[in-house]
């Protein structure tokens, strides 16, 4: 399979692969493989390609494919069930509507490679001349992304024990790093397969309370004031929607109050099932900056029936330059839904309006069990509407991320509009509970409705031209709350900002009062009173706004 793919549930593969190659009548072929009526097809000439291309990803020692496709030894024994998964296209996996879009690694077989391995099948599925044979493909052992420039691991093997629901673990591991590092690759490995579900790795600025240096008992009383007036309760290792929330089923109905709820933060790299998530293009990459720590987030699912033990990591593959933009990961979101019992095609939305110009790199809908088909649209300020994306046979199974051939580009004020369907009924195979309720929640027996993207924030085309004593006006303090500050500061032209324990950066002029900040996706604008003097900046991110108050009689150098 594309050499960008990392499926994990290779169950799903191998189910039907259960049944040996039966051969063919001798009277049929010739030691060639030739059919009576049929070209010769042999795995050394013919299919070898066609699996080292498509398929060595993850057929190979060491990863998840429950069998080899590297050499014809390993790969004959499961021919007939390679042809039934081959022509009935549930492999390679894709799930995109093929009329939808152009993606640069769609995983599908041509007609042709398909007629080439039933071919092959049916002739007797022969080695051949082993002067055909290719040079396989050279694999980095252990890695998809090739050989890490640094690789970081939990410091500590975890136990899990036998038994019990799933859980959510974090671990905080220090990078280290003496100075801010550009991440062109990243990579997210388990240490053991069967327990691991998925796992994010997040940013924490340096500065930031570490959760590897607190004890379990600080640790769960920080989690338990975390949620304190959220709609969120701890069950355990996991965290649910508490059964009083009012519910959304549409998105753009959710107040304004509780639309912070439906922001997931931003991180750096992940695995799941199916995933071929973390490489970015050049000239784009992720920052991690000097001194910051790697934050895990795994979900560990007790399916092993025994104690076991892990210790996953992330392997970094640095750019070999400062990017021209830096790579944002957002998940427009709804966590207010919720699915009635034996319900067949429950439709859930949500819906992002984005304040700046962005382009789109990759989009990728996340859902659990119940999960059956999700729409990505956007609709343009000129009236248009686009649909970028549509999975009609989404698969829990294999999280996959689409690439665009083309860059997707979204001009500022577009809405961009997700649609995600589930399956509550007894239908649906891998539904945990149709008579059940469902609402958002960690764990898969619980349900979220997401639609991922990778994204950079362009710098506006023409910037405003801004009277320098303008400018210096706006400089000084600006009191965000929580004993945090907003510092604004003049450098000849140009203004710069910085929030209490982040770095300075550039606010580019849209108008003689409001800044854009693309690097973290924020809006400033500068209020006066009747004088004429500033006296207040409103700070806009996602969709939250901070009003904050000027702190007068102090100047920022």
């Amino acid at each position: 399979m594309n050499k960008r793919l990392k499926p994990v549930v290779a169950a799903v593969f191998t189910a039907a692969l259960l049944f040996s190659i039966s051969t063919t009548n001798a009277s049929d072929k010739d030691k060639t493989g030739k059919a009576k009526g049929g070209a010769p097809v042999t795995f050394n000439k013919d299919i070898a390609p066609i699996f080292y291309a498509k398929c060595a990803d993850c057929h190979r020692p060491g990863e998840a494919g429950t069998f080899s496709v590297l050499s014809y030894k390993d790969a004959r024994p499961w021919a007939r069930s390679i042809k039934e998964k081959v022509v009935t296209r549930e492999m390679p996996p894709w799930h995109a509507d093929p009329h939808v879009g152009k993606w640069t690694n769609d995983r599908r077989l041509t007609a042709e490679q398909i007629e080439k391995i039933a071919a092959w099948v049916d002739q007797g599925a022969v080695e051949g001349n082993p002067k055909d044979l290719p040079p396989a493909p050279k694999f980095s052992e252990g890695w998809s992304i090739g050989k890490p420039d640094v690789v970081i691991s939990m410091q500590d093997e975890h136990t899990l024990d036998a038994s019990g629901p799933d859980e959510y673990q974090y671990f905080d591991i220090p990078t280290n790093f003496t100075e801010d590092k550009y991440v062109q690759m990243a990579e997210a490995r388990p240490g053991n397969r069967k327990i691991v579900h998925h796992i994010i790795a997040f940013v924490v600025p340096a500065g930031s309370p570490n959760l590897s240096k607190m004890s379990k008992e600080m640790r769960d009383k920080a989690v338990e004031m975390s949620l304190n007036s959220t709609p969120f309760y701890r069950d355990g290792f996991l965290i649910r929607m508490r059964e009083n929330q009012p519910v959304y089923n549409d998105g753009s109905e959710v107040p304004a109050n509780l639309r912070p709820f439906n922001d997931v933060d931003d991180f750096l790299t992940a695995y799941a099932p199916g995933s071929n998530y973390g490489i970015w293009k050049p000239g784009t990459a992720k920052r991690i900056p000097a001194g910051a720590i790697l934050r895990f987030q795994v979900h560990y699912s007790k399916v092993a029936g025994k104690v076991e033990k892990d210790r996953s990591m992330v392997g970094l593959i640095f750019a070999k330059e400062p990017p021209s933009s830096l790579m944002r990961t957002r998940a427009v979101a709804n966590v207010f839904f919720q699915i009635p019992p034996q319900a067949d095609n429950h439709r859930v939305t949500a819906a992002w309006t984005p304040k700046s110009d962005i382009t789109i790199y990759t989009l990728m809908p996340h859902m659990h069990y119940r999960g059956k088909a999700m729409e990505i649209k956007v609709a343009y300020p000129d009236g248009r509407t686009e649909t970028l994306l549509n999975v009609p046979n989404y698969s829990f199974a294999w999280q996959t991320s689409y690439e665009p051939r083309s860059l997707i580009r979204v001009p500022a004020g577009s809405k961009i509009m997700v649609s995600g369907y589930f399956d509550n009924s007894a239908k649906n195979k891998f539904n945990p509970d149709p008579t059940k309720t469902v609402r958002h929640g960690e764990p898969t027996y619980d349900e979220m409705m997401m639609g991922f993207m990778d994204y950079v924030v362009e710098k506006p085309a023409a910037l405003a031209k801004v009277d320098p004593k303008v400018l210096e006006s706006y400089v000084g303090q600006y009191d965000m709350g929580n004993k945090r500050t907003y510092t604004v500061i003049r450098e000849g032209d140009r203004l710069y900002g910085q929030a209490t324990a982040n770095p300075k950066r550039d606010l580019y002029a849209i108008s003689d009062t409001k800044f854009s900040i693309p690097e973290v996706e924020s809006l400033i604008t500068f209020v006066s009173n009747e004088k004429g003097e500033i006296v207040e900046l409103i700070y806009e991110q996602n969709e939250r706004v901070t009003r904050c108050k000027r702190i007068k009689d102090v100047t920022a150098n």
